[in-house]
Parts: structure tokens; C-alpha cells; sequence
């Protein structure tokens, strides 16, 4: 009786020696599971949510062993190898590379980086920024973002404004002013940009601005190109009035316009194209901003240029920036479709570059 009971007894230990190990085995399985790294290969993958829509391209960035430091790139678009950038900018990126490459367009959407180009585009040293100038598309508070930045004024608001088109006092100098390699390592590594809007309502401003208006008294507009340009255009000569719009429209749409441009010199620059003042489809161009969505490019620009944190974009009066179709409309009623036509085909390599749609009423 005492052996039975002992062989019962060794039996129940045996027992419970293999139920603490079975659940040893068990406890050991589900902390494995609970802990195991979800990046890690057999892991149920969750689908990925994105808070804001990104697009991820990868772009090769030269050593930095091959450049001496004040030419190492800077700002948040050049950490490590990847660059980060919302949908919209990049698709207009995208668009750019595909019209640049479209035989059809070669000759109005290709130009050559030539001293007229360098001098338009403005350089940041110290924060590595490069700015191309696009007159009548918001450029003089870029400019002034640029002079704080350079360190010419510690604020926008203490920036005289006839300082800021002054560029013998505002500290901002052109890429021309810099010897070829020096260009050369600046276009391959500095973060660049410029400014496009609607190129009809661009001249439509640049004609107010400089015959009209002329705010910033430049009589050379008013007593010398508006005077050219009426001798050449004006179909009836026995009007004495100033230059009109359609004038200006005939002047601009003329396949033989430039031999007027050579007399008037840099002034020109407020009508030219994009193509001819920025060279888009030669310099590869970080960011691309558009004065119609100017409240959000501004800020992106900024971050993406790595200097949110130590300038702010002035204030933008609100719908300053909203397409005015019914200005345009009006402004070109009066307009022959034949000069219009002829307008358009000049500035048709800026309406497919930057994603612009061709007129309403040149469709009708």
C-alpha cells in the first residue's frame, strides 16, 4: 500500500513539473509575440496612414569632400540623400521635365544661362539660396526676406523701400558678380527658386505698373519705351493718347520685337518671359512657387530652405493673390484675336511650363 501510494505521489510531481513547464513554454511564446519587431520580416504589416500626402525622390548630392565648407549645401531639402516634398510641388517639378523635354516647345521653353539670366538671380551665402527675380510676381518682399537674411537689416519692417531695388546698398549680389567655378558649385548646391502667376495677368500688371501708374517714378517708361513702342504698333497715328494696352499686346506679340528690347535695355525685364529671365530648363530649380497659392509656397519655401525659424514671408494682404479672370477678360476685349494669338505664342513655353491653361477667350 505505502509503494502504491508513493508512486501516486511521485506521479502528481511529475505532473506539475510538466505543467510549470508547459506554461513556462506557453509564457515564453506570447512575450515573444507581444515584443517581436514589427519592421521585422513574418510580421503582419498594418496599412500605413499618411497625416499629410508626401512623395519621396531621391537626388545624389556631391561629397562633401569635394567643396570647401561655404559651399556644402544647406536647409531641410538636402537632409542626407532624400528629399521631401509635398505632391503639388513636386508635380510641378515633374511638369517642368516633361515640357523641357518636348521638341516641339525646345525653342520657348530653352534659353542659356547667359550674364542677362545671372543677373537676375540673387545669392544667399550664408544660408546657401539662390532667388531668381520675376518682376510683377511679388519679388520685392522675396528680396527683402533676402537683404534680412544676407544681414543687411535685422527686420523687414526697418528695410527702407527705396533701399530694397537699390543694389549697390541692399546687400544682395547677383550670381554674375561671381567668377565661372563659383557660379558653377552654386547652381549644383544651393537651394533655388523663383516666383511664376498667370503670364497674361503678369503683363497686364507690368502694364499698369510702368504706364500707368508708375508708382516708384521711373519716367524712362512713360517719356522713352512708351514712345518707341507707339511709333512701331500704333495702327492709328492720329491718336495722341499715351500707350495703350493693345499697343503694348502688338509690341510684345512681334516676332521682330527684339531689336526694340536691345534699345530699352533691363527694363525689358518686366514683360520677358520666365524662360528668358530664369532659365528653368537649364538650372534644375528646388522649388517653383505660384503667386496664385503664394499663402502656402511662401511658408513651404521657407522650410524647405531651412530658414523658417529665422524669417517670416511679409504679410499678404488678403486676395491680393487670387486670379482675377474678369480683369483679364476686360483688359483683352478690345484686343484683335490675331494679336492675341500672336501674344500667346510667345508666351506659350510659360503657360506649359508652369501648368497655366490657355485663355478662355482665345478658345472661343
Amino acid at each position: 500500500w505505502l509503494t502504491s501510494d508513493n508512486m501516486h505521489h511521485q506521479w502528481l510531481l511529475l505532473a506539475a513539473c510538466f505543467w510549470v513547464i508547459f506554461m513556462f513554454m506557453v509564457a515564453s511564446k506570447f512575450i515573444t509575440l507581444t515584443f517581436k519587431d514589427p519592421d521585422g520580416y513574418g510580421a503582419k504589416q498594418e496599412p500605413l496612414i499618411l497625416t499629410a500626402v508626401t512623395k519621396v525622390e531621391e537626388v545624389h548630392v556631391p561629397e562633401e569632400k569635394h567643396w570647401p565648407e561655404e559651399f556644402q549645401p544647406t536647409g531641410k531639402v538636402f537632409s542626407g540623400n532624400l528629399i521631401h516634398q509635398p505632391l503639388v510641388h513636386m508635380e510641378r517639378l515633374e511638369l517642368l521635365r516633361n515640357v523641357c523635354r518636348d521638341t516641339a516647345l525646345r525653342d520657348l521653353s530653352h534659353t542659356a544661362v547667359s550674364k542677362f539670366v545671372l543677373d537676375r538671380i540673387f545669392v544667399c551665402d550664408k544660408h546657401k539660396i539662390l532667388f531668381c527675380q520675376t518682376p510683377k510676381v511679388g519679388n520685392t518682399q522675396w528680396k527683402k526676406v533676402l537683404i534680412v537674411l544676407n544681414g543687411a537689416f535685422s527686420s523687414i519692417e526697418e528695410i527702407p523701400e527705396n533701399i530694397v531695388h537699390d543694389h549697390e546698398k541692399n546687400g544682395l549680389p547677383r550670381l554674375s558678380s561671381f567668377s565661372d567655378s563659383e557660379i558653377k558649385k552654386r547652381l549644383n548646391l544651393y537651394f533655388k527658386f523663383f516666383i511664376v502667376r498667370d503670364p497674361f495677368e503678369r503683363l497686364i500688371s507690368a502694364f499698369k505698373d510702368k504706364f500707368v501708374h508708375n508708382p516708384r517714378f521711373e519716367p524712362w517708361y512713360r517719356h522713352e519705351i512708351a514712345p518707341g513702342i507707339i511709333r512701331k504698333y500704333r495702327k492709328n497715328r492720329t491718336e495722341t493718347k499715351g500707350l495703350q494696352f493693345e499697343d503694348f499686346v502688338r509690341y510684345l506679340g512681334d516676332p521682330n520685337h527684339r531689336w526694340l528690347d536691345v534699345q530699352f535695355g533691363d527694363h525689358i525685364i518686366h514683360w520677358v518671359t520666365y524662360v528668358e529671365l530664369c532659365a528653368p530648363c537649364e538650372i534644375a530649380y528646388s522649388v517653383i512657387g505660384h503667386h496664385e497659392t503664394l499663402e502656402d509656397d511662401a511658408p513651404y519655401i521657407l522650410k524647405a530652405a531651412g530658414i523658417d525659424h529665422l524669417v517670416s514671408y511679409p504679410t499678404i494682404p488678403p486676395g491680393i493673390t487670387v486670379y482675377n479672370r474678369t480683369k483679364v477678360e476686360r483688359y483683352f476685349s478690345g484686343i484683335s484675336k490675331r494679336d492675341i494669338r500672336r501674344l500667346y505664342a510667345r508666351f506659350e513655353g510659360d503657360f506649359k511650363l508652369f501648368g497655366y491653361r490657355e485663355p478662355d477667350f482665345l478658345l472661343n
